[in-house]
C-alpha cells in the first residue's frame, strides 16, 4: 500500500482513481492517457515497467532516459504528466535532476522510484520538487495507482518512508522543545553563509562554487553547524535556524 497525502478523488486504490468522468462533479475528464517518462539506470527495469505501464489504457510512457542528465533532456522534449524517476543514478542523480526538470519542464510532475529508504532522500527529494517517494518493494499495480493519484494533484510516499516522516517530525518538534530556554549557539559568520545556501537547497558542490571554498571545506562548515545546533540532518539545521530566527529566508 501506499500513503496518500492530498485531496483524494474516487475510491481508494481502485483502478480508476486518477480518471473521471463527464459527470463527476470535481472536474472534466481526461480525455488524454497521462504521458509518462521512465527514469532509471537498469534497462530492464525500464523496460519491465513499460511492459506493465502499457496494461493500462489510460497511461503512456513516452519516453525512457538512463541517468539524470538524459532525464532533464527527454523532460524538455517530451514534456510528460508524469516522471517516474530512481535517485541513484551515474553522471547525475534523480534528486540533483529534479531542480532542472522543473526549469524545463514545470508541469511535470516527479515521483521518486527507488530503492533508497534513507530519510536524508526522502528529504532533498521534496526539498528538490518530487510529489512522490516510493520504495521499489511496491506492486506494479501500486505504481499505475500512484501514477493516477499523482496526476490528479495527489503527493504519494510509501508507508515506511512516511512513517520515518511523521517520526522525524515529531523529535525535530521534542528537541526543538527542550532546547527553547536553552540561548540558541552562535554561528560564525561563515558557517551563516553556508547555512543560507543549504536552506536554498543547494548541494555541497555548488556552495563550494558560490563561496570559492573548497567543497571539504564545506562539508566542514555543515558538520560545525549541526554539531553547534546539536541536530541531525540538514533539513533540520534550517528548519531550526528559521524557528530560532537565527536565519530568515526571503
Amino acid at each position: 500500500m501506499v500513503d496518500t497525502f492530498g485531496p483524494v478523488r474516487g475510491a481508494s486504490g481502485s483502478d480508476d482513481a486518477g480518471a473521471r468522468t463527464d459527470d463527476d462533479p470535481d472536474g472534466p475528464s481526461r480525455k488524454e492517457p497521462i504521458r509518462v517518462l521512465v527514469v532509471d539506470d537498469h534497462a530492464l527495469f525500464r523496460r519491465g515497467l513499460e511492459i506493465v505501464l502499457a496494461q493500462e489504457e489510460d497511461i503512456q510512457v513516452v519516453g525512457e532516459a538512463g541517468d539524470g542528465s538524459e532525464a532533464v533532456d527527454k523532460a524538455a522534449d517530451l514534456l510528460p504528466d508524469i516522471i517516474l524517476m530512481d535517485v541513484r543514478m551515474p553522471k547525475r542523480g534523480g534528486i540533483e535532476a529534479c531542480t532542472s526538470i522543473k526549469e524545463v519542464a514545470p508541469s511535470a510532475k516527479i515521483i521518486m522510484l527507488t530503492i533508497s529508504d534513507e530519510e536524508a532522500d526522502l528529504y532533498d527529494a521534496i526539498k528538490a520538487g518530487a510529489t512522490g517517494y516510493l520504495l521499489k518493494e511496491i506492486s506494479t499495480d501500486e505504481v499505475a495507482t500512484a501514477i493516477r493519484a499523482v496526476a490528479d494533484g495527489q503527493s504519494q510516499i510509501s508507508p515506511s518512508m512516511a512513517s520515518k516522516l511523521l517520526t522525524e517530525f515529531k523529535s525535530m518538534i521534542q528537541r526543538t522543545d527542550e532546547r527553547r530556554l536553552v540561548p540558541a549557539p552562535r554561528l560564525t559568520e561563515r558557517e551563516l553563509e553556508v547555512l543560507k545556501l543549504v536552506a536554498t537547497g543547494m548541494n555541497n558542490r555548488d556552495i563550494a562554487k558560490e563561496l570559492f571554498i573548497s567543497e571539504n571545506t564545506v562539508k566542514n562548515h555543515v558538520r560545525n553547524i549541526l554539531e553547534k545546533l546539536q541536530l541531525h540532518s540538514r533539513m533540520e539545521a534550517v528548519v531550526y535556524a528559521m524557528r530560532e530566527k537565527i536565519l530568515e529566508i526571503r
